[in-house]
């Protein structure tokens, strides 16, 4: 199922979690791993000074800097990189979003891994949003991007259980192409659920008890339509729909199914997904959920089941 997985780490105790991830899924399913950090951006084109991503401080680029960051990162995962010793590590300077989704395409990498932010003094990450790193990376990967954000969630084995949410988009279908392989590939339960959205009552925008039920229903019925009839000879699955605020019941059936993964359209509107922003609703999955997330924003690197 993944072959070539980029682990894109700022090499500090913001992506601790995200690595945890990385190295336990490479090395049970056999993939290349490849260790990848933008070490600094350069102040002037064509220019041997870059600044320091981590530390802000403006450094010459040559073979002996290089060399130190490479040695650092391999001390920094020293424990995982002698359980896995065949992990690359690659560094380069740049833009970071760019030089990760340049370093993806040209591994071919069937799988991106982050944090949901780089840095642990980033206001990313101490108020829980994903940072502007990962939500460019989300929009312009043509393959998933799997985000670990808490603590809870890289305590992480093999995967048994996969939640799908969908809101029957587009690109929801895409999502759902995702998880349906790692499931069969993996034999392991598939979890497809839908979160019916009654947040609007609030605003005045109330449904009967009973509209609320018909549209579960009708949720159940369009899963088995859409998404089960796809699945042939795969019978380890179920359907569930709940009413609720959509990432607040996401993140409870996941808790409730003990998922080991939760898969996601990386936006819920039928738009291009070059201008597509995350959606707000996978923004707050990414940063309460209790396993990491993927987000699927194309279908490019996403295996058919036909």
């Amino acid at each position: 199922m993944f072959k070539k997985i980029l682990f894109a780490t700022s090499a500090t105790p913001a992506c601790d979690h995200a690595a945890r991830v990385a190295f336990e899924l490479a090395k049970r399913h056999g993939a290349e791993l490849t260790v990848f950090h933008v070490l600094g951006i350069p102040t002037r084109a064509f220019s041997q000074v870059v600044k320091d991503v981590r530390t802000g401080e403006e450094v010459t680029l040559d073979d002996n800097y290089l060399d130190s960051v490479k040695d650092e990162i391999y001390n920094f995962y020293l424990r995982q990189f002698e359980a896995n010793p065949e992990v690359k590590i690659r560094v380069t300077t740049g833009l970071p979003h760019r030089e990760i989704l340049r370093q993806a395409r040209d591994t071919s990498a069937d799988l991106v891994i982050m944090g949901a932010s780089a840095r642990e003094d980033s206001p990313y990450y101490r108020y829980g949003i994903p940072g502007s790193t990962l939500q460019r990376v989300a929009k312009a990967a043509r393959c998933p991007v799997l985000t670990v954000s808490r603590p809870a969630a890289s305590y992480w084995g093999g995967i048994s259980n996969i939640v799908f949410a969908t809101d029957f988009s587009t690109p929801a279908s895409h999502a759902f192409q995702f998880a349906a392989s790692v499931a069969k590939d993996l034999d392991c339960k598939l979890n497809l659920f839908h979160a019916l959205d009654i947040s609007n009552i609030a605003a005045g925008k109330t449904m009967s008890q009973d509209e609320i039920e018909d549209a579960l229903m009708d949720a159940r019925r369009r899963m088995h339509s859409e998404y089960t009839s796809q699945l042939k000879e795969f019978r380890n699955w179920s359907v569930e729909a709940w009413e609720g605020v959509p990432y607040v019941e996401i993140v409870k059936f996941a808790r409730e199914r003990q998922a080991d993964l939760i898969v996601m359209a990386h936006h819920n509107h039928d738009s291009d997904p070059e201008q597509a922003r995350i959606g707000s609703t996978m923004e707050h999955v990414i940063v309460r959920a209790t396993a990491p997330v993927v987000s699927v924003n194309r279908p490019d690197k996403v295996q058919s089941l036909s």
